[in-house]
């Protein structure tokens, strides 16, 4: 064994060494601890012996913890009560009520299917603590293989055999538009429609197979786009619009909720299609409980 777990006493003689240390009374504490008082006695001279100090000032009319014995008191009830829950954290770990879970996420899972997730995780499982990061489809890929997130929310490019995912959102796109922009006045629009407005869109990087199905949507509406800004986060795409630089692509479900000075139109025609999933590697390893509970409850939201 380690020489820095070699210990001359054992877990039993903080346990009576506390008892006696609650009760000031060897008698009782003996009586609480269904032991014979003279073998706690030699427990507790074993545990001095140990320490190589006095825990205890007895006289024949009292026993008082001395200097010694409050420190130790102050660090074994600390000790015996974290002992005392190791079963039911353990079992609730095992559980999934327990845990810890990285999960990075777009721009688009938070405006649509993650909020309500989120809501009802925290509400089954207020135990387990979430790390959430916002991050494109790339970082969040690489984050995966690396083990620095559990689960990930983003757009899938290609075939990704190394992850399990579960698809959440397929939604063809619409436009959104500054408010006062002349081409809201129309109830629905087509991509020719839109042939000479800048484009906000964001690094083809972040997100490959997206960004080139937004140009095989200009491609077949007979269009060349002008890309005006590339941008990231989500967020700054719709304060640019909001700021009259542009347009950008937006989901039905996304654009429920839009804040002042913005319009969403649907586009009839070629336009692109965003799809959302959650994704986690498929190691054959047993996946951790808290990953699990969130998983079943993300599996909910389909």
């Amino acid at each position: 064994m380690p020489r820095e777990y070699q210990f001359k006493f054992e877990l039993r003689h903080l346990v009576y060494f506390r008892e006696v240390a609650r009760t000031l009374h060897f008698r009782r504490a003996a009586e609480s601890l269904s032991v014979a008082q003279p073998a706690l006695s030699r427990q507790i001279a074993q545990l001095e012996a140990a320490l190589g100090v006095t825990l205890f000032d007895r006289s024949r009319r009292k026993v008082e913890l001395s200097a010694a014995g409050r420190a130790l008191l102050d660090r074994v009830e600390p000790l015996l009560r974290g002992l005392a829950g190791v079963s039911d954290e353990l079992r609730s770990l095992v559980e999934g009520e327990t845990g810890h879970v990285r999960v990075g996420f777009t721009g688009l899972a938070m405006a649509t299917v993650l909020p309500g997730i989120l809501r009802e995780f925290h509400r089954r499982y207020p135990k387990i603590r979430l790390e959430l990061n916002e991050s494109p489809t790339s970082a969040q890929l690489s984050a995966l293989a690396a083990g620095e997130i559990a689960c990930g929310f983003f757009h899938p490019d290609a075939s990704t055999p190394s992850l399990k995912t579960r698809e959440l959102l397929r939604e063809k796109n619409g436009v959104l538009l500054p408010a006062d922009h002349p081409l809201t006045a129309r109830a629905q629009l087509r991509l020719r429609d839109l042939a000479g407005v800048p484009w906000v869109l964001f690094p083809r990087a972040h997100n490959p197979g997206f960004y080139d199905r937004v140009l095989a949507s200009f491609s077949r509406a007979g269009v060349t786009p002008r890309i005006a800004e590339e941008v990231w986060p989500r967020a700054n795409a719709i304060g640019l619009v909001r700021a009259g630089l542009g347009a950008t692509f937006m989901c039905p479900s996304e654009a429920l909720t839009l804040p002042e000075g913005v319009t969403f139109r649907k586009l009839d025609g070629p336009a692109p299609e965003s799809r959302l999933v959650v994704g986690w590697r498929s190691s054959g390893d047993t996946p951790d409980p808290a990953l699990a509970s969130f998983l079943e409850v993300a599996a909910g939201a389909v």
